[in-house]
């Protein structure tokens, strides 16, 4: 998904002359290219996330569009003050565009399964994660012109193939719940769902929240099962304020938080960790939907 949005990115800049592009210490040989034919939009701040955020609100401030890019906690964590105040509280928007996910890299410092949780606590912010290199393209170049705050996930996970629709995609019906799997865990989620009665919902945009979507989805039995491959639960208020006047059950699988997880291992080793690997997310989907 990275190569594809720095590809994007490249033949964007040569599109749009507003569009700047604002990186934190990126190899040099991952953006020569844009570089060499955009000296003056192609900006890197060195190993100063603070300073990314904060120069990308005084781009958008100047009437241009920034698209800023770091890993996930340093595009989000570590620069949060600059997203509340350089970017939200100022009124101006950016595209930010993460790389690295949850857990794509080994090492607590560069995991960041809190970064749609933390957007959620200031208003505003489009939110797309896409589970396929095709659909990051696509939302990446819907999210270029204007001047809306938009937040662009990308992991080295993927799906097989890209699902290009727009809200929750409708890919199977059932009667007994609702399965809303988001972004590159769909592919699991199939699997783990394929001899259950249950209806599939799938999102590669989850900001703003398709209630309505949502609640079109819903039978006779409103069980829902959430499986979001960031912090378990971060779109809970969202379900329990769609379906606000409906009795139902909800089960979050995610990225848990009941403990701070101390091991290294590649992303398929925290997967079974988190429990959102086959035998886990089966289990947990069969108990819950009563299958």
């Amino acid at each position: 998904m990275r190569a594809t949005f720095l590809s994007t990115m490249d033949e964007a800049l040569a599109a749009d002359p507003r569009l700047v592009l604002v990186l934190a210490d990126i190899p040099a040989e991952s953006v020569a290219h844009a570089r060499r034919r955009y000296p003056g939009r192609v900006l890197d701040v060195g190993n100063r996330e603070q300073a990314l955020i904060g120069v990308a609100g005084g781009l958008a401030l100047a009437g241009l569009r920034p698209v800023a890019h770091a890993l996930a906690p340093f595009l989000v964590e570590r620069p949060y003050e600059q997203i509340k105040l350089d970017l939200t509280h100022q009124g101006v928007g950016a595209v930010l565009v993460s790389s690295g996910a949850s857990y794509d890299l080994p090492g607590r410092t560069h995991q960041s399964p809190a970064d749609v949780a933390l957007l959620d606590t200031v208003p505003g912010w489009t939110v797309h994660v896409p589970g396929h290199p095709g659909e990051a393209r696509r939302l990446l170049l819907e999210s270029l012109p204007g001047d809306s705050a938009v937040y662009v996930r990308l992991s080295d996970q993927t799906n097989a193939r890209p699902h290009l629709g727009a809200g929750f995609q409708l890919l199977r019906e059932g009667r007994r719940g609702v399965v809303l799997a988001v972004g590159p865990v769909l592919d699991r989620v199939l699997a783990a769902t394929g001899d259950l009665d249950v209806t599939l919902l799938y999102a590669n945009t989850i900001r703003p929240f398709d209630a309505k979507g949502l609640r079109a989805a819903i039978g006779d039995v409103a069980d829902v099962v959430l499986v979001e491959p960031y912090l378990a639960g971060t779109s809970a208020h969202q379900v329990a304020q769609a379906l606000a006047d409906v009795p139902h059950r909800l089960r979050s699988l995610g990225v848990r938080r009941d403990a701070e997880v101390r091991v290294y291992g590649n992303p398929a080793d925290h997967d079974a960790v988190h429990g959102l690997d086959l035998p886990s997310l089966q289990a947990a989907i069969s108990d819950f939907c009563g299958n």
